[in-house]
């Protein structure tokens, strides 16, 4: 039959597993969140950068509004020869990026 001793030992040892398991936890979320946050300033920084490039390549497209801008992207992107263009781009992507692993 345990003793009060040992029963007191247990519940410390208990508690020092436990206070570590946390410990354990807190450090798994804060590198989830570190690589969350990474993710979330590369998608902020490739959308700077890509909306410079429009903006450099159309200037007159800084005088729309978000609204207009977006309704022209929109009209833009429907059209057959540029969806053609962007597969295209998007295709010799991929083979890029496949002759580089292989």
């Amino acid at each position: 039959m345990p003793t009060t001793e040992k029963l007191k030992q247990e519940i410390a040892d208990a508690e020092k597993k436990l206070a570590q398991e946390r410990s354990r936890l807190q450090r798994l979320q804060n590198r989830k969140s570190y690589y969350e946050k990474g993710d979330r300033k590369k998608r902020a920084h490739r959308l700077i950068t890509r909306g410079a490039a429009v903006e450099s390549i159309a200037p007159l497209a800084k005088t729309l509004s978000e609204t207009e801008f977006y309704a022209f992207t929109e009209k833009v992107f429907t059209l057959t020869e540029v969806r053609a263009l962007l597969m295209e781009a998007v295709n010799a992507h991929n083979q890029a990026s496949q002759k580089g692993k292989g």
